[in-house]
């Protein structure tokens, strides 16, 4: 990884990064890391977690060491904090003395201060979009975080917040991506599940829907497990849906043919 004693300024070391990390979580806990140790000074290494904020949750998503991360998780577990307040309120947050403060209940102070830590600096990043997100720093040194480091971090987390941005981007894409595909092959069992009750009954398409909608209910069971055991009793295998690569089913097992009116194998209609 790029060495933050290297002599490149902010941008070709963040550059850096990018190009040599495997994928987003690593090139984040780098770019903490680098955030760390840029901040902390006199040859001591703070901590540094870096929280985002999205769709009504908290989670961080970039962390210099696993002590950072689990202090950063004291937030979340009490809905409050320097750094939630930092990203949700789009201010800097500076928390000279833990043993001194009482902005968020004893809680808070207490939880982080037994960690052996003292004060605390959170800076959000100007994301331009729904996410917000801030950086968490942390020392064990009691107003460790003056105006001077407060002016570095927050000409830091400038220049930084654009290759933040892109990689929340990439992980937002990824994640819609990922619930699409849930959601299409959850529907494909539901509809192959329904072309099983409409043969197995002889009934029509809304009685069938009714069918699987009761026994949903009755047993207090989600509609899709309901649907899923049903094929893969007719099947007597698991289901194969369209979005699976063919040679991913288990070894030994065969695949079901089950052909549902107005729909041929690995073709979902009605969305």
């Amino acid at each position: 990884m790029l060495s933050p004693d290297a002599p490149l300024n902010t941008t070709e070391q963040i550059q850096g990064l990018i190009l040599e990390s495997a994928d987003f979580e690593e090139f984040l806990n780098e770019l903490a890391r680098l955030s760390a140790h840029q901040m902390a000074g006199d040859g001591d290494d703070a901590l540094c977690g870096i929280t985002l904020l999205r769709d009504r949750k908290a989670a961080t998503i970039g962390w210099s060491s696993d002590d950072a991360r689990d202090v950063d998780q004291i937030q979340y577990s009490l809905a409050q904090g320097p750094c939630l307040t930092a990203a949700e309120e789009q201010r800097e947050v500076n928390v000279p003395d833990l043993l001194e403060e009482d902005r968020w209940g004893p809680a808070y102070a207490d939880a982080v201060a037994s960690h052996g830590l003292r004060s605390v600096l959170s800076v959000p990043f100007n994301l331009q979009g729904e996410a917000r997100a801030a950086m968490n720093l942390y020392s064990d040194v009691p107003h460790k975080f003056d105006e001077h480091a407060a002016a570095k971090a927050r000409g830091f987390t400038r220049e930084i917040s654009q290759a933040l941005q892109l990689a929340v981007r990439f992980a937002v894409h990824s994640d819609n991506a990922t619930n699409l595909r849930a959601t299409l092959e959850s529907r494909t069992v539901i509809d192959i599940a329904i072309g099983v009750v409409m043969a197995q009954n002889r009934c029509s398409q809304d009685a069938a829907v009714q069918i699987l909608t009761d026994a949903s209910s009755n047993s207090n069971t989600k509609l899709r497990d309901i649907a899923k055991a049903l094929v893969d009793s007719v099947g007597g295998t698991g289901t194969r849906t369209h979005y699976q690569q063919p040679g991913q089913a288990p070894a030994g097992s065969r695949e079901p043919t089950v052909l549902v009116q107005g729909q041929s194998e690995g073709y979902a209609y009605g969305g």
